[in-house]
């Protein structure tokens, strides 16, 4: 059992418009409710694939049990929130059909008790032994402590269990000196910790910080990774157009599914690439498109070189080939 932990779960709701235009009204062409935040995508995109998830986190109020409704019609994906008298939040994705750019409006989410951390961080530690890997991923809702990716990350690796962060700002700074064995930033969070603009140089900084592997997305740029076998780059074979929301998350259900079933890194980032560009490519948040997927996966350019003794610097048709 992959555990994916979203801490400010969402409701996701994607508008389309034919045209954003400030200042003006819009007639909604299409409305799309998922349940969201950023761990709960990762785990529609595991169970996707094949893997049986857990989620836990928290939700409340009349929006979270809209959330826990639609979790339900999730197939491969356990309830585990846990529950909280404030309301969760809902993140609005607007899509400008005619350019195809989306602007998101994401609340902040509900204030959490000490109390209800309490209840969550019981609820962690009974679900800990039972995983094969753990996904820490997105904002804190107020109330709970900077630091608790940093104890959440402890927590899991006295348990041996391999953990994914990925966060931002003060909690990722935090969580990365716990030693997490993966982080996935984006470029801006990435600079933002090591204070380096350089993607190559700033992902062996925050190696030197704690972090085991540093897997950066660079957007339609694709994925830099740093890991302890070897440097590689993995980029999509063209660009893409579309919604962006929940392509990070894809990527990280990408790396955690290679993890667990223990793939070598030329293929997890392949798989990571492939989940986010169809991610773009599908109509709501959070999902992806499984014929771009499936089309695109044989397609991703990897390259690189490996740290190991006896193992050949990779080269794209390789990686191809192993598809």
């Amino acid at each position: 059992m992959i555990l994916t932990v979203t801490l400010n779960t969402a409701l996701d709701i994607t508008y389309r418009v034919r045209s954003l235009r400030p200042h003006t009204s819009h007639r909604v062409s299409e409305v799309i409710e998922r349940a969201g935040g950023k761990g709960v995508n990762v785990a529609r995109v595991l169970a996707a694939l094949g893997h049986e998830v857990t989620a836990t986190g928290f939700a409340g109020g009349a929006t979270g049990h809209a959330i826990r409704d639609r979790l339900a019609d999730t197939p491969g994906v356990t309830d585990a929130l846990v529950p909280v008298t404030g309301a969760s939040r809902r993140t609005i994705a607007v899509v400008d059909e005619l350019t195809g750019d989306t602007t998101q409006l994401n609340e902040p989410g509900p204030q959490i008790t000490p109390t209800e951390w309490g209840n969550f961080l019981d609820r962690y530690e009974e679900l800990l032994p039972s995983a094969s890997a753990v996904a820490l991923s997105g904002s804190l809702p107020p109330g709970v402590p900077v630091g608790a990716y940093a104890g959440l990350v402890r927590a899991a690796r006295t348990r041996g269990v391999p953990v994914l962060l990925d966060t931002s700002g003060e909690p990722l700074r935090r969580g990365v000196a716990a030693r997490p064995d993966i982080i996935k930033p984006n470029a801006d969070e990435l600079a933002e910790l090591t204070g380096s603009h350089e993607p190559l140089r700033a992902t062996q900084d925050a190696r030197r910080r704690g972090a085991a592997t540093v897997v950066a997305s660079l957007g339609p740029e694709g994925l830099l990774a740093a890991t302890p076998e070897g440097r590689w780059r993995a980029t999509p074979p063209s660009r893409v157009h579309g919604n962006p929301t929940g392509a990070g998350d894809s990527a990280v259900a990408g790396l955690l599914s290679g993890l667990v079933e223990q793939l070598p890194w030329q293929d997890r980032l392949s798989r990571a690439v492939a989940l986010s560009t169809a991610t773009v490519r599908a109509a709501a948040a959070g999902e992806f498109d499984r014929e771009s997927y499936e089309e695109l996966l044989g397609r991703v350019v990897v390259t690189g070189w490996s740290t190991q003794p006896g193992l050949a610097q990779s080269h794209p048709q390789d990686s191809a080939r192993r598809r």
